[in-house]
C-alpha cells in the first residue's frame, strides 16, 4: 500500500466538512469516505468548529482598549506648546 503524501485543505472545505458533521445526518464513516479524510480529522474539525462558534457572535472577544484621560493629554498637549514657543 503506497502512502500519500500530505494535504492541506482550504478553510472553507473544513467548515463544509465540520458543518455537516454537526448535522448529524450521517456517520463519520460515511462523511471519510465522502470527503476523502479521515474520520478523527472530521472530529478535530467539527470539534475546532464548536470551541470557536462563539466568537462569531462577539463573546471570546478580547476586552476592549482602556480609555484615554482626555483632560491629562490636554494638558500634556499644552505643555509641549508652551514649550516650543519659549
Amino acid at each position: 500500500m503506497t502512502r500519500r503524501s500530505r494535504r492541506t485543505h482550504c478553510g472553507a472545505f473544513k467548515a463544509k466538512v465540520a458543518l455537516a458533521a454537526l448535522k448529524g445526518d450521517k456517520t463519520l464513516a460515511e462523511l471519510a469516505q465522502q470527503f476523502d479524510v479521515q474520520p478523527n480529522q472530521i472530529t478535530d474539525w467539527k470539534t475546532r468548529l464548536q470551541e470557536g462558534a462563539a466568537g462569531v457572535f462577539g463573546e471570546g472577544r478580547a476586552e476592549p482598549e482602556a480609555k484615554v484621560d482626555v483632560t491629562r493629554m490636554q494638558a500634556k498637549i499644552g505643555e509641549l506648546t508652551l514649550g516650543t514657543i519659549f
